[in-house]
């Protein structure tokens, strides 16, 4: 039997509950792709399944929603050997194991090849990231039909990647932080304007665009939501597509006072089939090529996970976290 390490985790806590062993390597089967894991990105969505927060998936587990790598067995596909890949979403790190570990057997639809030589740290920075942005954009916000947006939450990895994304597709960005230290950085990065956010920017807002941003994506969650809501014009789109605040629950919701009227509001959780393989592919060469900058973090080596848990835990990270499993 071949063997892999890959992290375990039997029950919820801190990053110590992740536990680094030799399992069984998973074996192919058609319909299913067998990777060799290269990099991966850390996403919060794994951060609250470790913390007990996601009621659906089942201990023990194998975290991880997202990784790149190489592809080793591909039955019944088009995808040959040595094939560079990305794969995201799908059940993966939730009801079947994942990215934590040097091998991952992911369903086919989830599989993306990709023509890169980008480094295996800087490409498993992208695919959930790039997949979160396009369809929070395109299938959240509906962007084509918007001059101007508002980003909340504007400093996490997904933040600045929106910057990017939306900047190269035309609109006007403003972004909020909690830190006026991080204005710069945010202009830099393709913003018109940046709010300071003590958790009421509506009126900002509305000192900027007196009828309301166009679009709002709502990072920070339902701790700001209602206060986003007031920020949108009539025929406005808010989607709330991150939890950065913690809050998944608004209490006593009262759609008829808290929506203003005309205000739409969606959600953005996202799946793999909400961008194409060529639009990844695009993305990607962007990139590679330089004309699409996104903002990365630390990289860490896979047996520090715990250390990369522990700077999500602490907020330290200030970009997207990578493990490099090379």
């Amino acid at each position: 039997m071949e063997m892999m390490r890959a992290f375990v985790i039997e029950e919820p806590g801190g990053p110590e509950k992740l536990e680094l062993r030799e399992i069984p390597r998973p074996k192919p089967r058609d319909g299913w792709v067998l990777i060799h894991n290269r990099a991966f990105g850390l996403n919060r969505s794994e951060w609250f399944t470790r913390r007990g927060q996601s009621p659906t998936v089942e201990f023990p587990r194998v975290l991880g929603i997202e990784c790149v790598g190489e592809v080793v067995s591909a039955p019944g596909s088009n995808l040959s050997r040595g094939m560079r890949v990305a794969a995201m979403m799908g059940g993966m790190g939730r009801q079947f194991d994942g990215s934590y570990a040097e091998y991952v057997l992911v369903p086919r639809q989830h599989v993306f090849p990709l023509e890169t030589n980008l480094d295996w740290k800087i490409l498993g920075a992208l695919p959930e990231m790039l997949q979160t942005v396009h369809g929070s954009l395109h299938t959240g916000l509906e962007i084509e039909r918007a001059e101007n947006l508002l980003v909340r939450g504007a400093t996490s990895s997904i933040g600045f990647a929106t910057i990017a994304l939306a900047r190269a597709a035309g609109l006007e960005l403003t972004a909020t932080t909690r830190s006026a230290t991080k204005a710069n950085e945010l202009v830099a990065a393709g913003a018109t304007h940046v709010l300071v956010d003590d958790g009421s920017i509506a009126d900002k807002a509305r000192a900027i665009y007196p009828n309301g941003f166009d679009r709002v994506l709502e990072l920070v969650g339902a701790t700001t939501l209602l206060d986003s809501l007031q920020a949108v014009r009539r025929g406005g789109i808010v989607c709330m597509t991150g939890i950065l605040g913690g809050g998944w629950v608004l209490s006593e919701f009262r759609p008829m006072a808290d929506v203003p009227t005309g205000v739409k509001l969606t959600s953005y959780a996202g799946e793999s089939s909400d961008i194409t393989p060529a639009q990844l592919q695009e993305y990607v060469s962007l990139v590679e090529s330089g004309e699409l900058k996104l903002k990365l973090g630390p990289n860490f080596p896979f047996e520090k996970l715990r250390e990369a848990h522990t700077a999500m835990d602490e907020n330290m990270a200030n970009g997207k976290i990578v493990m490099e499993v090379v």
